[in-house]
């Protein structure tokens, strides 16, 4: 027989089921329904219901048929008007057959101090003995549980190969939770890197914006929020949640069965259910909304329930492990994604099980399509899908609360995170103060900016000139006779050459003036700009320039041959005439690198 798709909803008189049955004889069809109990009849389907609330059969159900679209639509009395029937969208939960009563298999029985002497002689004195044998060492090892309620073992060992990229535990079957907890904290500590967590401290730009983004939740909480203020009752009948037809055929497609669960099971089940939901909400937000192919990992990575097969004990310790997964192992790693992570589970567990359960279907879709991470789906999730549809909506509402109360910062984490973002921070408002010291020195370096550097240049130009002018002394040492260069190159090195400041020869900051200090007098070189008929006049007289004779304290000591018209040098404000340079106002020095032309004037003046 083929189980039909099928859907609920209600109104305040009738429960309404509707039923897909595509190439079926319409008229050959069976319905029975009495309580809670239905069952219906189209060859070849088959659809038993476990119905969430008793309907009555008086005469104003009906059926209608849609040959079109090929469904059923039936109407059924509910016995009291006007009740809310729950968990209406939980379709594997209604698939289940009605609950059959049982004796338990364990009795409590009373102390062995009231036993009687006839209940001490049933004990079977003929039991069959067998001899002590000593077991083998390998055959002594224990093996450990994993999974939903602890209720898988040894299914991971034939899987190791694949495991790899699923789990980070090694031989989960006989490592003890403890043991997992302490290589899953040392495995946290060798991978955090204090670079990314403080990159993404300082430079979030890329985290602001993951955390603008609104995913389904939000605005369904704050609809529901408002609606609870307004009436609660209302609020009860209110179906926030909608599933869409994928999920419906998923949970159609899902076994039912029960889950035998101790009440300390039943706290880890709760607990790692928060775990998953903290992973897939981080998942969510960071990605948008938008799945990928690191979705998988992201979901199974944060969640130490899924990668170490985590057993935890309080709300505190999921906290705790999710914060430091957070911060070592995925691309953004902002402890602002963990705060928002936990409140998105919080909505989620506030708006329901239907909440609750529609985020399970979109985690077992994600490791449905991804090829290794199938595994997670036959140890955690699927279990996860079928026993949240049975629990009770106030037990979600009471670990909400549970959770919103619940605290986590960052010295929780174990990882120092408070003191490298003070270090860091120290370290960047002093960059800041050495910014700012500089800005400042900047601002105020224009004032004297001018005559800094003109000193900066003049001393500058001294220091490579004297350089200069000791080689020259040491070549015309060796050759007294060098060769003279032509006047215009002379002149033209005279304009653009560096100052001369030794022996004698000193530069002053505010003119352009040489002074050349002799034993007798001072003479007063000025390096003015030469006309061009002066350059070809030069040219014509070279004969009249004087060679300088080399004496042992070198260049600087030379004396300067002057002319002897003053006065007509100093009636020509235009520059020397033509009878002036011919009568030898110009001195040349020559050397074998750089020959030095200087225009000397007798006019006494110092400065």
């Amino acid at each position: 027989m083929i189980t039909p798709a099928f859907e609920l909803s209600q109104d305040p008189d009738f429960l309404i089921i509707i039923i897909k049955i595509p190439y079926a004889r319409a008229s050959e069809f069976d319905i029975y329904f009495e309580g809670e109990d239905f069952k219906f009849y189209a060859k070849p389907y088959f659809l038993r219901l476990t119905l969430p609330g008793r309907v009555v059969e008086d005469g104003r159900e009906k059926a209608s048929y849609n040959t079109d679209e090929g469904t059923f639509t039936i109407h059924l009395p509910k016995e009291m008007p006007g009740q809310y029937f729950e968990g209406l969208d939980m379709l594997t939960s209604l698939l289940a057959p009605k609950k059959l009563k049982s004796t338990p298999l364990v009795e409590e029985i009373a102390d062995s101090a009231h036993f009687s002497e006839e209940e001490e002689d049933d004990f079977d004195w003929e039991i069959e003995q067998t001899p002590y044998e000593e077991t083998a060492e390998s055959a002594l090892q224990q093996k450990y549980c994993y999974g939903f309620g602890n209720l898988h073992s040894e299914v991971l060992q034939r899987l190791q190969e694949e495991l790899t990229e699923v789990i980070d535990i090694k031989d989960p079957d006989r490592v003890p939770v403890s043991e997992r907890r302490r290589k899953r904290l040392a495995a946290e500590v060798a991978k955090f890197d204090p670079d990314h967590y403080l990159a993404d401290f300082f430079e979030d730009e890329a985290i602001k914006h993951v955390l603008k983004y609104k995913p389904w939740w939000i605005d369904v909480h704050k609809k529901k929020t408002a609606l609870n203020e307004e009436s609660c009752q209302e609020h009860d009948r209110q179906t926030f949640v909608v599933f869409s037809e994928e999920e419906r055929e998923q949970l159609r497609k899902f076994k039912n069965k029960s889950y035998l669960l101790d009440k300390r099971t039943r706290h880890h089940v709760y607990l790692g259910l928060i775990d998953i939901l903290l992973a897939y909400c981080y998942e969510i937000c960071v990605n948008e909304g938008d799945k990928n192919v690191e979705s998988a990992w992201n979901v199974r990575k944060l969640s130490a329930t899924l990668c170490w097969l985590e057993s935890f004990t309080s709300i505190h310790e999921v906290l705790v492990s999710f914060g430091r997964r957070v911060v070592c192992y995925p691309l953004y790693r902002h402890f602002r994604l963990v705060t928002r992570a936990i409140n998105d589970t919080v909505m989620i567990l506030q708006l329901g099980k239907g909440a609750v359960l529609k985020c399970l279907l979109d985690i077992h879709k994600i490791f449905r399509e991804n090829d290794p991470s199938y595994i997670l789906n036959d140890l955690f999730i699927t279990d996860y899908c079928i026993w949240i549809q049975k629990i009770k909506s106030k037990k979600l509402a009471a670990l909400a609360e549970a959770l919103q109360k619940a605290t986590l910062t960052k010295s929780h984490t174990g990882l120092e995170l408070e003191e490298l973002e003070a270090a860091a921070m120290l370290v960047q408002e002093e960059e800041n103060k050495l910014k700012a010291a500089g800005s400042v020195s900047k601002q105020q370096l224009p004032s004297s900016e001018s005559e800094t550097s003109d000193s900066e240049d003049s001393s500058s130009t001294s220091s490579s000139e004297t350089e200069a002018s000791d080689s020259e002394e040491q070549e015309s040492s060796t050759s007294e006779d060098g060769k003279i260069n032509s006047l215009q190159d002379t002149l033209q090195e005279e304009r653009t050459a560096p100052l001369i400041d030794c022996n004698g020869l000193r530069q002053d900051t505010n003119t352009s003036v040489f002074e050349v200090s002799d034993e007798k007098a001072k003479v007063s070189l000025q390096s003015t700009s030469v006309p061009g008929k002066l350059i070809k006049e030069l040219e014509k007289q070279m004969h009249t320039a004087i060679r300088l004779s080399e004496q042992p304290e070198g260049l600087a000591t030379a004396s300067c041959a002057v002319s002897q018209q003053q006065e007509n040098s100093a009636s020509e404000p235009d520059g020397p005439s033509k009878d002036a340079v011919g009568k030898g106002n110009f001195l040349e020095v020559s050397s074998k690198k750089n020959p030095f032309l200087f225009l000397c004037s007798t006019n006494g003046d110092e400065d």
